[in-house]
């Protein structure tokens, strides 16, 4: 096997590849830094890249314990990028922040600390938007990543730079997180695969353990067996995690084939006219319904029995109090507020006007919410939504004012379409939805019932087989 076509293959192939020594991993690692060397500076996707020497030796060790008949896991060899608003031991975790561009950790997150179990070699960090807020991947430390379809528009976020660089090849696999469709809205913009779990599969390191965020993080990847791959080293029970679940998450390495002849799935469209889009965003995932019908399910348009806009007012107030709680302490000293971008500020001032009673009656609001998703779930096996209400837009923009004559009044208004599962807690799966008639990507949100993951891998892939969009379509010069 030639390096040159090492981009080519999945990680799954790549592993396969490494540990029956068909390809070494100094190969792969000198065919990614290769190809990160001459499409990376076109679309700014990894940030903080390790020299060249260090990671050459690190593959050298991965090749040696190959060499003894020692395996470290599903990722021995394989190059990773982790999204930078998570800890790599010897990596900064800028969050895209001035005021962080020189933090330096000394300890691996939960994840990354599983991720390096399992072989993976960290080469560098995925680009962020800052601290995460927005679904635009730009920053004041890094700059901006580019949608690899279109180098002059956004490619979503806050996961943007490691869903640029699984379409434009540069790794096989990434990570993500999501709160209000981190993985699921760059997923759709690049034609790649990204899942949100439910609350507590991928254990997170939190500074309050008991009043999980409703963020969490999670597998992207270009085939959904590699999705699947990455969430087994991803999830699992973890003592300083108290309400992680605790399940064997060797159950999504098995396969992925099901029968879905009758499967009941309930498209939740604008809600009845509540959500706009652009022109074009509904007629490409309406198209893309029909393939599920190919594979056997039964597609209905319908929505919960709840007020959809009651669920929205909850998680500004509790979106807020989380993520404006994060940015507080740098809000307070007035010379590190000068670096606070605007969504922060927003998030901080926002949060500064609740009590401890509006948050009580967002919490209920939210639970209402999941009780009526309960009792959708009692006729539908899942619902779907597209990632987005608007194509990618203008890498210029700060966040989009107004889609389709009516205006957004918040920076994260335009994402609502992406919050019905945020506010749920289960299983959102983002696939290929196909393209506009502007040549631009859109993706298409699968929501299953609370912990069926392995439930939305399986039509995930089954409609992947089907659809084959990643294959297809690949970014131009890929």
């Amino acid at each position: 096997m030639l390096p040159a076509s090492i981009h080519e293959m999945d990680a799954l192939q790549l592993s396969e590849a490494i540990r029956t020594k068909k390809v070494s991993s100094a190969e792969v690692m000198t065919a990614t830094l290769d190809r990160i060397e001459r499409l990376n500076p076109k679309v700014n996707a990894i940030v903080s890249l390790r020299d060249r020497a260090s990671l050459m030796s690190e593959a050298a060790e991965k090749d040696a314990m190959l060499a003894r008949g020692q395996v470290m896991g599903p990722m021995h060899g394989l190059p990773q990028a982790v999204k930078d608003l998570d800890n790599v031991r010897g990596l900064p975790t800028t969050k895209g922040s001035p005021l962080l561009k020189d933090f330096m950790p000394e300890t691996d997150s939960i994840q990354v600390e599983r991720m390096r179990h399992a072989g993976a070699i960290f080469i560098g960090k995925t680009n962020v938007p800052q601290f995460g807020l927005g679904s635009h991947t730009t920053n004041p430390v890094f700059g901006p990543s580019r949608n690899p379809y279109d180098l002059s528009r956004t490619p979503g976020g806050s996961s943007g730079g490691a869903a640029v660089a699984l379409a434009m090849r540069l790794l096989s696999v990434a990570d993500g997180s999501d709160y209000g469709g981190s993985l699921r809205n760059p997923a759709g913009w690049n034609n790649v695969f990204g899942f949100r779990p439910s609350t507590g599969r991928v254990p997170s390191d939190e500074s309050d353990l008991y009043l999980p965020t409703m963020g969490t993080a999670g597998p992207m990847a270009r085939t959904v067996p590699d999705l699947a791959m990455l969430l087994t080293v991803q999830s699992g029970y973890d003592a300083r995690v108290p309400l992680s679940i605790a399940s064997d998450p060797s159950v999504f390495a098995g396969s992925l084939k099901r029968d879905f002849k009758g499967t009941r799935i309930a498209f939740l469209g604008d809600f009845n006219g509540y959500l706009p889009y652009e022109a074009g965003v509904l007629e490409t995932c309406r198209t893309a319904l029909k393939t599920f019908e190919e594979i056997g399910c039964i597609v209905e348009d319908a929505i919960p029995d709840y007020p959809v806009d009651d669920m929205w007012r909850a998680w500004l107030k509790l979106r807020a109090w989380q993520s404006g709680g994060n940015g507080k302490a740098f809000y307070d000293n007035p010379l590190k507020r000068a670096y606070l971008n605007k969504q922060m500020i927003f998030e901080v001032e926002s949060g500064l006007n609740l009590s401890a009673f509006d948050i009580t009656a967002a919490g209920q609001v939210r639970s209402a919410w999941y009780k009526s998703l309960l009792r959708f779930f009692t006729k539908y096996d899942f619902f779907v939504l597209p990632t987005a209400q608007l194509f990618p837009f203008p890498v210029e923009t700060v966040w989009p004012t107004e889609i389709a004559g009516r205006a957004m009044t918040t920076y994260h208004e335009w994402m609502k379409v992406v919050l019905p599962a945020t506010m749920w807690g289960g299983p959102a799966l983002a696939v290929p939805a196909g393209f506009g008639d502007n040549g631009l990507p859109m993706g298409l949100q699968i929501v299953g019932p609370n912990h069926a993951e392995l439930a939305c891998l399986k039509l995930a892939h089954a409609y992947d087989q089907a659809s084959q969009w990643v294959r297809k379509r690949p970014p131009p010069g890929v």
